[in-house]
């Protein structure tokens, strides 16, 4: 028999594979997409939590598996800590086109799933990656006054209760940000020395 957090994980995925109340449902038939719901271990200590599926993630209906995804893998690597130890999603579970930013209606109509997501797999470290995970989840957690610049609180560990117990978040920049700027993969590796002790 399957275990309970796998069958909630399906509910979950079965949901969003049927949200046609989504505004991106259309687009994503349109394209012959796929929703990306997350992967990795559903008893993980460490959740990662991106913004939306770019390209290659919808046509695959996996999480970070483009340019941003190997830059991602590589930090992992360098801290020593499987991918495969992780669970990897993003609050948008559907590409918005163009690649553009999520906005307001999408974050508000996928954010329960991500909510139900991290109730079940109950990680101890979630990570948001970029500005809309970042502000999402902190505010989400009630770590309002917490907000600022990703620029100005990357790396940082914030304390936060959730309905399982005691929490830490890291904010992270998005891995992306090194796509487009090499410069930036050294202090990415120094954020990514913060996630060491969770393996």
């Amino acid at each position: 028999m399957k275990n309970q957090r796998f069958q909630n994980l399906k509910r979950i995925r079965d949901e969003i594979w049927n949200l046609k109340d989504s505004p991106l449902y259309r687009y994503r038939k349109k394209n012959h997409y796929y929703p990306v719901i997350g992967e990795g271990s559903h008893h993980a200590l460490v959740m990662f939590i991106g913004e939306a599926p770019g390209r290659k993630e919808a046509e695959t209906g996996r999480p970070f598996c483009g340019a941003a995804g190997k830059i991602l893998d590589k930090l992992l690597e360098s801290i020593v800590l499987p991918r495969s130890d992780v669970y990897i999603t993003n609050i948008v579970k559907d590409r918005p086109p163009q690649n553009r930013d999520p906005n307001p209606e999408e974050i508000e109509c996928y954010s329960p799933f991500l909510i139900r997501q991290i109730e079940i797999i109950e990680p101890k470290v979630i990570v948001p990656l970029g500005r809309f995970s970042m502000r999402f989840i902190l505010e989400y957690f009630g770590l309002e006054k917490e907000i600022g610049p990703i620029t100005k609180i990357h790396g940082k560990t914030f304390k936060a209760e959730s309905s399982y117990g005691k929490i830490k978040i890291i904010p992270l920049f998005h891995p992306a940000v090194a796509v487009y700027n090499p410069g930036k993969t050294p202090l990415l590796e120094k954020d990514f020395r913060a996630l060491k002790d969770y393996k």
